[in-house]
């Protein structure tokens, strides 16, 4: 049986497009935070609680629904097989167990902020983050239930609505934040509550983009099948392995939490970074895997190749100038995004300092979302954990290890190196699935020639920047030299690809047709 035609880069853009959107509303949302709490023990609070939702998200939700169910979704679709039964089982499954986890952490909320923010213990933090966390906590079941229903849009290639649902939570967010400020409230108060609220809206939007695709799906009373043994089986150890950049994140803020302001510092550069990884990375990783899962179910190992050597392309092309502008010039970006109310020049430097840090392992993120469904579309959940524990375990001793020497950059240092260390386990494993991983001559062609246009662009970047010091150091006039810098950035790159056939644009249409 023959897959049927997809777009491919199609579906990259749309996923791509909508995560740009979501990105750009998060960094408005974080800009406000920035301005209007500003870092610092209200800051590092709200970063702690937040970040626990999202780290069992990582492991109900995103890490076991991508790897297990998407792919068993999607080659029970190809083969006519009964989907709804087996959608209707793993939501009323996946339910009660994320209800149950909501209960047990509304419980124990001050041993989980204990367990992933132990500086905070001793000040207010402490209180703060506990109170936020029992507001912001349920957030999880909400999403949960959405990824599920996200991946059944996904394995039908319908990716717009799955993809716009995270532009919601910046949305309500925002509009929170704003309606705090003017009526002279706790901006804080009204950013916290509103995180429970977006998660209902977001559940509401992909299930019902879900039955008007056709597909429905009501909960019923949980089964324990054996199609729901065999999705525990294989969407367990892919939830570790997903969740291990979160405990990643948490190791990252317990070092952090000994220093006020670090938590914020942090996270602020992580939301610049996740800008490329989000648009790039995820929309790669969600769009190719029910395409991997659709090509191996059919035996068709050239067009697996093709799919991932054009998805490689595709990462590279948005992914290695970004790496190398955060490398060059972090200051003038930080400057201009967050510097302002709240956040002085001094927090602009550190945070400029952990986005140079966080650029050098940017490629390495994006490519693990690539590598990643290469095991995950044959069902090989394994051995990607066991991968992921390794880069775990070197996060954790750089980051306390190098603690006493570089102080709160430690874990940015700790977390692109694990980062790098992943990529490379996962390339050197894949190698014994064969030509169907193997890259086309194309994207070997392609890969230096992509490094070297994105390195003349830098070296004008930095040029210009230093050329540019001045305006940018200059009130309002630093936002005009910024364009100016992403103008130059933007034609030098465009050049120098044609010059060096790093790729054409002609290329790129062509992916957008069906089948291309």
């Amino acid at each position: 049986m023959t897959p049927r035609p997809i777009r491919l880069v199609a579906g990259f853009v749309t996923v791509g497009g909508w995560t740009m959107a979501s990105r750009i509303l998060g960094f408005v949302r974080e800009i406000m935070i920035t301005a209007l709490i500003g870092p610092g023990p209200l800051m590092d609070a709200f970063v702690a609680a937040f970040r626990l939702p999202n780290l069992f998200r990582r492991f109900f939700a995103e890490g076991a629904f991508n790897a297990a169910f998407v792919p068993m979704y999607s080659k029970k679709a190809e083969a006519d097989e009964d989907t709804a039964g087996f959608a209707r089982d793993a939501l009323s499954g996946l339910g009660a167990v994320v209800l149950a986890l909501v209960a047990l952490g509304m419980i124990f909320m001050p041993a989980l902020v204990w367990a992933t923010a132990g500086g905070f213990v001793g000040d207010a933090r402490f209180d703060l983050a506990v109170g936020f966390g029992h507001v912001v906590f349920p957030y999880i079941f909400f999403m949960s239930l959405a990824a599920l229903f996200s991946g059944v849009l996904n394995s039908h290639g319908r990716f717009a609505a799955a993809a716009a649902a995270p532009v919601m939570l910046n949305i309500l967010v925002i509009a929170a934040m704003l309606t705090g400020y003017l009526l002279g409230q706790a901006v804080i108060l009204w950013l916290v509550w509103a995180i429970p609220v977006a998660g209902v809206a977001q559940l509401a939007l992909v299930w019902t983009a879900t039955g008007r695709a056709g597909v429905h799906i009501r909960p019923g009373r949980p089964r324990w099948t054996p199609e729901m043994k065999h999705l525990v089986a294989v969407g367990l150890p892919a939830a570790l392995a997903n969740g291990v950049a979160q405990i990643n994140l948490v190791v990252g803020q317990l070092v952090a939490s000994k220093t006020e302001g670090a938590i914020s510092w942090l996270f602020a550069a992580d939301r610049l970074y996740q800008l490329p990884l989000g648009v790039v990375g995820i929309a790669i990783g969600i769009v190719l895997l029910p395409e991997l899962s659709r090509r191996l179910k059919a035996g068709d190992a050239a067009g697996a190749r093709h799919s991932l050597s054009r998805a490689l392309e595709f990462a590279l092309i948005l992914t290695v100038p970004c790496a190398v502008v955060f490398l060059l010039v972090p200051l003038p970006i930080v400057s201009v995004l967050y510097e302002r109310g709240q956040t002085d020049a001094g927090d602009a430097a550190n945070i400029a300092s952990a986005v140079a840090i966080y650029g050098l392992g940017l490629p390495a993120f994006v490519l693990q979302k690539l590598q990643q469904p290469v095991f995950f579309a044959r069902e090989d959940t394994t051995t990607p954990f066991r991968f992921a524990l390794v880069a775990m375990v070197i996060n954790a001793v750089l980051a306390f290890g190098l603690m006493p020497m570089i102080g709160w950059l430690a874990p940015a240092v700790a977390a692109t190196t694990a980062a790098w260390t992943m990529t490379g386990l996962l390339w050197l494993g894949a190698r014994r699935f064969g030509d169907a991983v193997k890259l086309d001559a194309k994207a070997r062609r392609s890969s230096p020639r992509i490094l070297l246009a994105s390195l003349i662009m830098g070296a004008a970047v930095w040029g210009a920047a230093l050329g540019l010091q001045g305006a940018l150091a200059t009130g309002g006039l630093r936002y005009l030299a910024f364009l100016g810098l992403v103008g130059v950035g933007v034609v030098v790159y465009g050049g120098a690809a044609q010059v060096t056939g790093a790729f054409r644009l002609s290329d790129l249409r062509k992916g957008m047709r069906r089948g291309g």
